[in-house]
């Protein structure tokens, strides 16, 4: 059975292909997501009314702008979860971290510092945008050899990529597992990047797909019910975040 959600709008019927959100910013007061535990239950709601029935909150962990740690992810994650049962909202939510693959975290690997995870041994990672990362082999290769498995956030969104697709293939065959944005399918980042992901999703090279969900705006693009048929053709043909 194919792994979507329709709900019912005044004009039409909304599709939403996933059920499980592994990547969002809904945690509030952490990082560029949400500022607030009425805005992340704002958001979490619109999640709801798409479909989905879990998010994983990903806060960002950037050594230069956001060091979020155990504690401070899961004191917000706390609070989030208090407000949901205090408003009777039945949605589950947990959290992990996004991590910037910068300085500040082999840092935290070479020191043994235990990384928050999606699931098991599962980590999500991203890249800089603006500096294209040397040395892939040796990045996965110190994360492995820590016991952990990298998901790579957003491969599409990485402007220095566009044009080499062979990339995201390389990116696989050193362990990254990619994790392509809805957003980016719709064109809400740009046609490059809309472009992309649609070479990884149509090379069967995503593993998962998500929200990456900030604020209203993205809801709001998410939502858009122009993107229903573009959803159905390129994700409906198998499973996505069945993991989780």
């Amino acid at each position: 059975m194919l792994n979507f959600f329709r709900n019912k709008t005044s004009n039409s019927e909304f599709y939403f292909p996933i059920s499980t959100d592994i990547h969002s910013h809904i945690l509030p007061g952490l990082d560029d997501g949400s500022p607030d535990l009425d805005t992340s239950v704002l958001l979490i709601q619109g999640l709801m009314s798409a479909g989905v029935k879990k998010s994983i909150a990903t806060p960002h962990i950037i050594g230069d702008i956001y060091r979020n740690t155990d504690e401070s992810i899961n004191k917000a994650l706390d609070l989030l979860r208090n407000e949901l049962k205090k408003r009777e909202i039945d949605f589950e939510v947990s959290a992990a971290a996004e991590y910037m693959l910068d300085a500040y975290f082999y840092d935290l690997l070479e020191n043994k510092k235990k990384l928050l995870t999606l699931k098991n041994n599962l980590i999500l990672t991203e890249f800089s945008y603006s500096n294209r990362p040397e040395h892939l082999e040796k990045m996965s290769f110190q994360i492995f050899t820590e016991g952990y498995q990298p998901i790579l956030a957003h491969p599409e969104r990485y402007g220095y990529f566009h044009g080499e697709n062979d990339i995201y293939q390389r990116l696989k065959d050193l362990g990254f597992l990619l994790q392509v944005n809805l957003l980016s399918l719709t064109g809400y980042y740009g046609k490059d990047v809309a472009k992309a992901a649609m070479y990884i999703i149509n090379n069967d090279l995503a593993s998962f797909i998500a929200t990456d969900l900030h604020h209203e705006r993205h809801l709001a693009a998410l939502k858009d019910l122009k993107f229903n048929a573009l959803f159905k053709k390129l994700l409906s043909h198998q499973q996505w975040n069945m993991e989780f």
